[in-house]
């Protein structure tokens, strides 16, 4: 499958996610007093702070988790809303770079493994609906699966673009006085126009033998 195209610009641009909403990919891994909890969500980096602390006590009410998991739950997702904000108002080059997105999910019992290509010139583009097209082309039926893709989309996207900041500033650094940096766009087409997404149904035995093994990695 391929991730949404436009026509392409070589200027540099103010730092944004290039994608139609502007989100912070926040993610969660957190273990107090031997009690893990993960998790992973976009937020809206416009939002009141206030509204942190309200999530972070609706989840630790939902979930039933002990009290001191809402002021880590809070603490750790400021601290990554603080990252993203700090980069606004940089400079960071989308122009003509198609970068390659890579798919290695499992979520329940559906693993996804894909690539595909996407356009960091296209601030229109959507991974929530791309995420939806995707399931129901494969017919996926659990609704978990759709907002996982997005949200590693989502992510993939930042880290690069954050790398296309630090580029600017060491661009700058290192050639003061001279032209800018021109970037050459990624497009290995060969392998990745041939690529087929392959989803999985797990078993309840392999599911719970990857838990296992996740469990013991983490421990």
């Amino acid at each position: 499958m391929k991730g949404q195209l436009s026509a392409s610009s070589r200027g540099p641009v103010k730092f944004r996610m290039p994608t139609a909403q502007n989100l912070v990919p926040i993610r969660l891994d957190l273990d107090i007093d031997g009690q893990r909890f993960k998790d992973c969500f976009t937020w809206n980096p416009s939002d009141p702070d206030s509204e942190i602390v309200v999530f972070a006590k609706r989840t630790a009410k939902d979930l039933k988790l002990p009290p001191g998991f809402i002021t880590v739950i809070a603490s750790a997702i400021q601290s990554q809303i603080v990252e993203f904000r700090s980069l606004e108002g940089q400079d960071m080059y989308t122009g003509e770079r198609i970068v390659p997105i890579k798919l290695d999910l499992r979520v329940n019992r559906t693993v996804i493994r894909d690539q595909f290509l996407w356009d960091l010139n296209n601030f229109e583009s959507d991974p929530e609906e791309f995420a939806k097209t995707f399931c129901a082309d494969l017919g996926i039926q659990d609704p978990e699966v759709g907002p996982a893709i997005a949200f590693s989309i989502r992510e993939q996207l930042y880290e690069i673009v954050v790398q296309s900041v630090a580029s600017v500033r060491e661009t700058r650094i290192n050639k003061k006085g001279r032209r800018g940096a021109e970037y050459t766009p990624v497009r290995k087409r060969k392998e990745w126009d041939v690529y087929e997404p392959i989803v999985d149904l797990l078993s309840t035995e392999e599911v719970e033998a990857l838990q296992a093994k996740e469990e013991r990695i983490a421990r």
